[in-house]
Parts: structure tokens; C-alpha cells; sequence
């Protein structure tokens, strides 16, 4: 049973919608039954919560796997459909040679900037707070070799020696100075309502660093000065506040401060602490307002379009105070500032020289602006000419398919393509030329045919043999008409008119010519009616002959043919007039003609220059029947001779063209010898199958060779 009709398959394919691979049919699948678990986990969702979460995996499986297909075949369309024109392809592969590397060297670049700026930042945030802390740590030594001086070897301390000793600034108004002299207790002095703090038993000499004291920030340095038998500990402290970030670090931007203190709640065995304390202390100190997040400066607006806002995190190491543990995550400042806050402090102390620099990366940035843009302009112009040429090849082979093969592509360029338009031109020229050889080909194949079917009634079909005479013809042309003629003509008065030729040249016009003789040969010889100029030819010295001496050969210039005694002689002289008169001069016949009498079983023959017939006796003796003259047509007022041999019982009248003794093989030519041997030896059989053997006994010497002349063979034997 069929899932869709056929009429909705049609319809989807017309579209494209129709799954025709296996990986779209898995996909069709795949979707189907995720969104059938789908809709089951929504609904054992309202029934069991369990049921549902267990079938959330499968459903993100089979989402997944759907997703990975669907990308398969989405690849293959694209591949299939947009990478189907060479110009789509080209772009892609622009895209992935020129733009992706572009596109990833900005990412790079602009990642590279977003963390030099994020470090920059940092180091301008905690160089200014390593700042700070160096005064403070270069305030204590200066405190504490100053008291090593002033006391010189005292016992005890001044109590208000802190307060002599703070300087006069404002801002150490919010510093607080703790002074251990020797073993007594310390000395402090500061804002009113600070808190105390003790000497901690992990600083063995000087310190400076952020600390946490009590879930508090605190900026603190420390010295430590030990000559026998002197003492003395110096700790300067000063608040991590809103107030201090102002001043660290309020021209670079805006600095959110939040401090980490539950990182600080580890329990202190030595002062006997417990976590819960500690936690109760961070609380209540977690409501003043210099702990937990802050924020200080502010964000200048932007310079430009792209000095856009820059922010990011900077964790800052902070050291507990009690117990000397480095949190390198203490706390975190939020630091928001732009690129032009960043490049004025870097270039801040450099002049005349930062302007130059300035105008050099600007510079450089037009100069590779305008090398991209006429890098993408001559891809263009590339891709243009490439996709152009293509087409015009593409269109070119639509017409060339429809047969239109007079289409060129037009040639504007002299690069490789444009050599293959003009290939294309070239080759188009050469179909269309060789189209209308073809064409003048098969139109002479036509003619040749009908020129064959003409020519092949020419050839005697039905013989009348005579009661004392058998004969046979055959003819195979070398091509598709012959140039060799044969005839047979049977008279009323027992008589019968054998004519053997060979036409110079092959083709068409020795066919014709061969026609022209055929019926010029029954013309004169059925009809008795020559022409004025044949008659007083042939009238010339028509006493000179009588018919005592046709046992005889001799030379006979001509005979009255409007009688029914026909002169072989005769007739070739009136051939001869008529084609040198009707035909070019390089053309001509060799022909032979012979007229036999029943009753007398004579053959009168006259030989136009044709290959002499061999007369095989019947005790095996051969006789050639030369006498004549030239070939006919070629020269006039020719005279001719003619001759009479008398036909026993067994005699074979063998005539024949050079077609049948002149071809060649490495043995030689076939000869005329050969063709005696084979008749005489075959004498006895049917002329048909004499004739069979000899020219199946030329074929085979021609062999795989091309048959090189008309091959013709008339057999007469009288009986």
C-alpha cells in the first residue's frame, strides 16, 4: 500500500519536496518520530514527571541526529543547486580564499586588541595601585629609620610619637600609621573610628599588598628595621574604597569594585575564631559602604563610531591578614573604558613623535583599505570575464545541440578562454563544413544509387542462348557504379553481338560513358539507322570486303550497316567517331565486339584496343583474339580490323577486364595465365560456377586490400 497517491508524489516532486535519497527518507523518519516522542513527553509530563525526564534523552538524540542530516542535505543542495553555475562557485571559492582569511585575520586582530586593551587596562589599574603601595612602603622606611634616629637607645616610646610623625597632606587624613617600637605596645594614629590591627606573625620583613582585614580592603605596607638593640615595625593602612579608586585609576574609565569575602572565612586556631564569628563579622562589615560593589569614575562619551565601550573583569590578589594566605581571587574589579582612553594613555608621553606614529597606522590602514578594494575589484573583473566566457561557451552548445551550427561566440579578449572561444568557432566551422560534406555526401550516395539501379539493368538479365553457343557475364563494380561494360544481343537471324569494355576512370562518369556506349552498341545494331557522317565513314572501301573472306583476317575500313550484315570493324569506327565528337579528350574505351553466327559457328571480332579474349580450345590450346585497333575515342578517323575464328564443340570464349588480372599481393599480380588454369581446369562445370570460382579465386588474392578496379568476366562456350 502506497503512503502517498501518486497524484501528491507528482505534485511534491514538481517542487522539489520529494524525498528522493536514502538520507532524506531517513530524515523524513528521524523528524517524525522525534516529534512523536515530543508530543509523548508533553504528555506524560502532566502525568509523571519521571516517565517524561526518561524520554528526554531520546528526544535530544533524535534532534541531534535530525540536525547532522538535514545539514548533509542541505551540503547537497547547495552543492547540487547553488555550485551548479560556475559563478556561484567561483564566489564561494573567493570567499574561502580571499574573504574567510581576511574575515579571520580581523577576528584575530580585533580579539589580539580587545585583550591588549583588557591587559593594558589591568596593568594601568594595578601599576597604579603598585604605585600607591611603593609611597606607602617608601613612607614607613623613611618613618622608621627616621624614629631609629630620634630615639636613639630610649626605652619607651613617645605615646603621641604617631601623630608627630602623619604628614600634613589631605590625604592622609584616611591613613592610619601603627608604630611597634621594640617590644611595646604599637603606636597607631589615624581617622577617628578606624580599627585596630595587630603586627601579624607572617611579615618577617618589609610587605606591601592588598589585604583583608576583618571582611575589610585595605591597602597596607609594612617595614620592619632590626639593629641591636633597636627595633622597629612600621604599618601603613589605608582603606580600598570608592575614595581611593577615584584617585588610582579615575581617568581610565569606570571601575566597578566587588569585593570576595567569603573567601576570607577560614577558621583561626591561634586567636581561637570560629567560622560562624567570622561570618557574623563579614556580615556587619559587608554594610559599610567601601565593601561588597562600588563603582568609581566614569566613561567618557565615545570620540568616534567605533571608540565603543570596552569591558571586562580583572581579578585582584588580596592576602589575609591573620593568616597570611594569598587569595588570587580576592576580589574583582569591572573595569569599562574606551579605546580612546587607552591609546591617549599610551601614547600620552610621546610627543610629537605619538602623532607621527598615529598618522603612520593611519596610513597604513588606508593603504591596505584601498589595496583590498582593488584586490576585490580586479576579482570581480576576473570573475566576470571567466563566468562570461563560460557562458558563451554553455550557449554555444545549446545552439550546437539544436543544430544551429552557423552560431560564434563573440571574441573581445586574447587570453586562454578567448583561444578556446576561437577553438569553439573553429570547430563549429569545421561541423558546419563538414555537415554539408555530408550532406553533398549523401546526396551523391542518393544519385550513385539511382545511378546503380540504372546501370544494373544495363547488364544483360535474361539471356536467349543460342542452340550452338552458352555465355555468361558478371560484373562486380569497385565502387558503387562500374565503368565496365558487357553485352550480350541476340539477332533474329541466329546471330548474337558479344561487346566487352573498359571505361578510363571510375565514378560517375565512366558509368556514364559505359551507358553511352551500351546504347550507341543496340542503336546501331538493332535500328540499322547511323548517322550521315557514320554512314559516309562507313561506306568508305565497302567493296574492298566480302564475306569469302571472313575466315581470314584483314583490314576492313568500313561496311553499309543498313543491311542486316553487321562488320564488328564497322561499328567501333562509328564508336569511335561518336565519343572522340561527344566526349573530353582524356577520355576513352577499350572494347571488344564480336559477332557470332549459329549456323556457321563463326565469330567475327574486332579488339578496340581491349584486353585480347582467350579462345580455350577443347584439346587445351589457347588463342588470343588481338586483332583490331586503338582504344576507341580518343583519336578519330581510326581505322579498325576485324578477324573470324571458328567455335567448336568445348571451345570457351574466355574476355575479361584488368580489373580481374592486374591485381597485386607480395606474390605479384594475379595474370591472365592464372584465369586460363582456373577455366581450363573447371571447364566442365556451369559457366555460372566457372565464373564463380575464378573471381572468388581473385578476391582471395586481393585479400583484406581494397578491391582496386571493376572486376568483370564474360564466359562463351560452344556446344
Amino acid at each position: 500500500m502506497r503512503l502517498f497517491s501518486r497524484e501528491f508524489e507528482n505534485r511534491l516532486r514538481g517542487k522539489g519536496l520529494w524525498p528522493g535519497t536514502r538520507i532524506a527518507w531517513a530524515l523524513l523518519c528521524i523528524a517524525a518520530l522525534d516529534l512523536l516522542l515530543v508530543a509523548l513527553q508533553l504528555l506524560l509530563g502532566r502525568i509523571s514527571s519521571s516517565a517524561s525526564a526518561n524520554l528526554a534523552g531520546w528526544t535530544t538524540f533524535l534532534s541531534v541526529l535530525a540536525v547532522v542530516l538535514f545539514v548533509i542535505l542541505g551540503f547537497r543542495w547547495l552543492r547540487s543547486h547553488l555550485l551548479w553555475r560556475l559563478r556561484n562557485r567561483l564566489i564561494v571559492t573567493y570567499v574561502f580564499v580571499g574573504v574567510i582569511p581576511v574575515f579571520l585575520l580581523l577576528v584575530i586582530s580585533l580579539t589580539s586588541l580587545y585583550l591588549f586593551a583588557r591587559q593594558f587596562a589591568g596593568f594601568v589599574v594595578t601599576s597604579d595601585v603598585a604605585t600607591h603601595l611603593r609611597n606607602l612602603e617608601s613612607f614607613n622606611t623613611a618613618i622608621a629609620r627616621s624614629l631609629i634616629n630620634q630615639l636613639g637607645g630610649d626605652t619607651k616610646a613617645d605615646g603621641n610619637i604617631g601623630a608627630s610623625i602623619r604628614p600634613r597632606r589631605p590625604e592622609w587624613a584616611r591613613r592610619q600609621i601603627c608604630v611597634w617600637y621594640r617590644d611595646q605596645h604599637p603606636n597607631c594614629t589615624g581617622p577617628e573610628g578606624a580599627p585596630a590591627f595587630d603586627f601579624p606573625p607572617f611579615i618577617v620583613g618589609d610587605f606591601a599588598d592588598v589585604v583583608r582585614d576583618h571582611g575589610d580592603l585595605y591597602l597596607r605596607a609594612a617595614t620592619v628595621i632590626t639593629t641591636d638593640p633597636e627595633s622597629v615595625r612600621v604599618i601603613t593602612s589605608e582603606p580600598l574604597d570608592k575614595s581611593l579608586l577615584e584617585r588610582i585609576a579615575g581617568d581610565l574609565g569606570q571601575i566597578t569594585f566587588s569585593s570576595n569575602p567569603q573567601s576570607s572565612a577560614v577558621s583561626n586556631p591561634s586567636n581561637g575564631s570560629t567560622t560562624s564569628d567570622q561570618a557574623a563579622r563579614q556580615s556587619i562589615n559587608l554594610r559599610l559602604p567601601r565593601n561588597g560593589t562600588f563603582t568609581a569614575g566614569q566613561i567618557p562619551p565615545p570620540s568616534g563610531i567605533l571608540d565603543f565601550r570596552i569591558p571586562f573583569p580583572l581579578p585582584l590578589q588580596v592576602v589575609d591578614w591573620e593568616t597570611g594566605k594569598v587569595q588570587r581571587e580576592g576580589a574583582l574589579a569591572r573595569v569599562e573604558t574606551r579605546p580612546s582612553i587607552l591609546y591617549a594613555r599610551l601614547f600620552n608621553a610621546g610627543g610629537y613623535y605619538a602623532k607621527g606614529i598615529e598618522l603612520i597606522l593611519f596610513s597604513i590602514a588606508i593603504v591596505f583599505a584601498i589595496l583590498e578594494l582593488f584586490a576585490i575589484w580586479i576579482g570581480t573583473k576576473l570573475t566576470r570575464s571567466i563566468t562570461t566566457s563560460v557562458e558563451q561557451l554553455y550557449e554555444a552548445t545549446g545552439h550546437i545541440n539544436r543544430g544551429d551550427f552557423s552560431h560564434r561566440i563573440t571574441v573581445t579578449s586574447t587570453d586562454q578562454l578567448s583561444a578556446l572561444a576561437n577553438s569553439f568557432n573553429s570547430m563549429t566551422a569545421s561541423i558546419e563544413r563538414l555537415v554539408r560534406e555530408q550532406k553533398e555526401k549523401q546526396r551523391l550516395e542518393n544519385e550513385l544509387s539511382i545511378a546503380q539501379e540504372v546501370q544494373s539493368q544495363l547488364f544483360p538479365k535474361e539471356i536467349s542462348q543460342l542452340e550452338s553457343l552458352e555465355v555468361h557475364g558478371y560484373c562486380r563494380p569497385a565502387r558503387t557504379v562500374s565503368g565496365d561494360y558487357y553485352d550480350f544481343l541476340t539477332l533474329n537471324s541466329g546471330k548474337m553481338i558479344l561487346a566487352v569494355g573498359d571505361i578510363s576512370g571510375k565514378g560517375i562518369s565512366a558509368a556514364l560513358m559505359m551507358a553511352t556506349i551500351h546504347s550507341a552498341v543496340r542503336a546501331y545494331c538493332l535500328e540499322d539507322i547511323p548517322l550521315p557522317e557514320e554512314r559516309r565513314f562507313a561506306s568508305r572501301g565497302a567493296a574492298e570486303s566480302a564475306s569469302d573472306d571472313r575466315m581470314h583476317s584483314g583490314v576492313v575500313t568500313g561496311v553499309d550497316v543498313s543491311g542486316r550484315d553487321l562488320s564488328p570493324a564497322a561499328l567501333l569506327g562509328l564508336l569511335n567517331h561518336q565519343l572522340y565528337q561527344s566526349t573530353p579528350d582524356s577520355k576513352y574505351a577499350t572494347l571488344f565486339l564480336g559477332i557470332y553466327d549459329s549456323a556457321t559457328r563463326h565469330l567475327t571480332y574486332s579488339n578496340g584496343g581491349h584486353l585480347p579474349p582467350i579462345l580455350l580450345s577443347k584439346d587445351g590450346s589457347t588463342q588470343p583474339l588481338d586483332c583490331g585497333g586503338p582504344v576507341v575515342g580518343l583519336l578519330d578517323n581510326m581505322e579498325f580490323c576485324e578477324a573470324t575464328v571458328e567455335l567448336r564443340e568445348g571451345d570457351v570464349l574466355v574476355a575479361f577486364t584488368d580489373g580481374v588480372t592486374e591485381p597485386e599481393n607480395d606474390y605479384g599480380e594475379f595474370g591472365t595465365e592464372r584465369l586460363i588454369e582456373i577455366v581450363r581446369e573447371n571447364r566442365h562445370l556451369p559457366l555460372a560456377r566457372i565464373t564463380e570460382i575464378a573471381t572468388a579465386a581473385v578476391t582471395d588474392w586481393i585479400g583484406d586490400s581494397e578491391q582496386p578496379d571493376d572486376i568483370t568476366l564474360v564466359l562463351a562456350r560452344a556446344r
